[in-house]
């Protein structure tokens, strides 16, 4: 019973609503099957499965909501959570942003599922984690991974007639590789909608070189550098700042998209319509994308779109909630489930040839927020870092702390490559100037 059709979520969720005596109610029904295989010391240490159904009620009194979550589903049961939902709703304060639920919604086909990842077996798992550890041992590396696949769906409906369905399908892949000493270390990532797309030996391949051309890291001296940033050094920087570009913080002036008035100055609390990155900068957001679909729909079951974000360097839309659309007079403009930024031609052979001094980063990690109004980050270089010269990878360097803005670094852009899918969106391979090192760091 955990995946259930469309058609059969509808009618429990028919039956749920039909229970209720709320001003407003709505539901929202969750179901996962999937697995994992955990690998370290090149040794299978877990494997499991899992499966979860979960049904939550948000009823509505006037101003007052209550919401209650069970996962039980005969009809006693469906029963108690709408009246514990109802109980709940009475005994909370008036919200002062309540807004009313959406209507019916037309929505966009999301191509988000795949039979293939649905039909992983044990046996699939044991046979991607093998093709991880066997080349890892033949060439005296150490490697840990962990493997996941997970497919699940999302059912919305309320009582003012909205209902929304969406079945989807993922798997997460990464694997650390290190020399058995310790001394190098190497580490990949792959996520899919579609299973058949990930070969866990090739990506592994890349870590384990990573891994033995690690060994014998030199110092370098922190300073600004020329930095060649793999999607996976780049993602958890822009994925912080798509985090932080919604409207109301900024016209609150609390963010980076605030615009600083003076008292009594009048003009846009926001930078809506502003350029603030080079021209080739651009990030949208797409439920139909090839790559990285999503579902085409947000947690309160309104339709999303294809949506810009930023385009050429402009700051093009602001996600807000309804509340905050209705008392700023402008359109509700819903999160995306994900993002893409576009990219370039040149590959990252291409950006380390054209290259005079700089340095290769595999990964960013332990990022923190420095200043929220600046998007001011530091964090941690590690699992490969390389010196470049004259178009050559010379050396491995040790780790770097850094102190950068993704402001400052899409306004640095020397050159774009091809997206790649990191943790459902797409970023790309990036060239930037003048990023900021630091201190440095003992750890690999």
């Amino acid at each position: 019973m955990t995946i259930l059709t469309e058609q059969k979520a509808k009618q429990l969720l028919t039956k749920v609503i039909g229970f209720s005596k709320a001003d407003e109610v709505e539901c929202n029904l969750d179901g996962q099957v999937g697995g994992n295989i955990r690998y370290a010391r090149n040794t299978v240490s877990t494997a499991g499965e899992q499966s979860d159904l979960v049904l939550a009620v948000q009823s509505t009194f006037g101003k007052r909501t209550g919401v209650a979550t069970i996962n039980e589903f005969d009809d006693a049961s469906l029963q108690k959570v709408v009246e514990r939902s109802e109980e709940l709703a009475k005994l909370a304060p008036e919200n002062p942003e309540y807004m009313p639920l959406f209507g019916e919604q037309k929505y966009l086909k999301s191509n988000t599922f795949f039979d293939t990842t649905a039909n992983v077996t044990p046996a699939d798992r044991a046979q991607a984690a093998d093709d991880s550890i066997q080349p890892s041992i033949k060439n005296k590396l150490t490697a840990s991974g962990f493997l996941e696949e997970t497919v699940g769906f999302s059912a919305i409906m309320n009582n003012k007639g909205l209902f929304a369905y969406n079945q989807a399908s993922n798997v997460d892949f990464s694997v650390t590789i290190r020399t058995n000493d310790g001394k190098g270390s190497g580490w990949v990532t792959r996520d899919y909608s579609d299973y058949k797309l990930l070969d866990t030996q090739q990506a592994s391949a890349i870590a384990m070189q990573k891994a033995m051309d690690s060994v014998e890291a030199k110092e370098l001296e922190p300073g600004k550098y020329t930095v060649i940033l793999e999607p996976a050094a780049s993602v958890g920087l822009l994925g912080n700042m798509m985090n932080a570009f919604d409207q109301r913080s900024a016209d609150e002036g609390r963010s980076f998209l605030s615009n600083k008035l003076k008292e009594g100055e009048k003009g846009p609390k926001n930078k809506l319509g502003q350029k603030m990155f080079d021209e080739r900068v651009n990030v949208y957001s797409d439920p139909q994308h090839d790559i990285a679909p999503s579902a085409p729909f947000a947690g309160n079951g309104h339709a999303l779109q294809r949506m810009d974000w930023i385009k050429d360097g402009v700051i093009a839309n602001m996600p807000n909630t309804p509340f905050w659309a209705k008392k700023s007079d402008n359109d509700y403009v819903p999160e995306p489930n994900a993002y893409v930024m576009e990219g370039g031609d040149e590959s990252l052979e291409d950006m380390i040839k054209n290259t005079r001094r700089g340095i290769l980063v595999t990964r960013l990690w332990y990022i923190r927020s420095l200043d929220p109004q600046t998007l001011l980050y530091t964090g941690l270089t590690r699992d490969g870092t390389f010196y470049i010269e004259n178009g050559k990878i010379k050396y491995p360097i040790k780790n770097f702390r850094f102190n950068e803005s993704p402001i400052v670094m899409l306004n640095n852009i020397e050159a774009l490559g091809k997206p790649q899918r990191i943790n459902g969106s797409m970023v790309p391979p990036m060239k930037i100037r003048d990023f900021t090192f630091s201190s440095l760091s003992d750890a690999v």
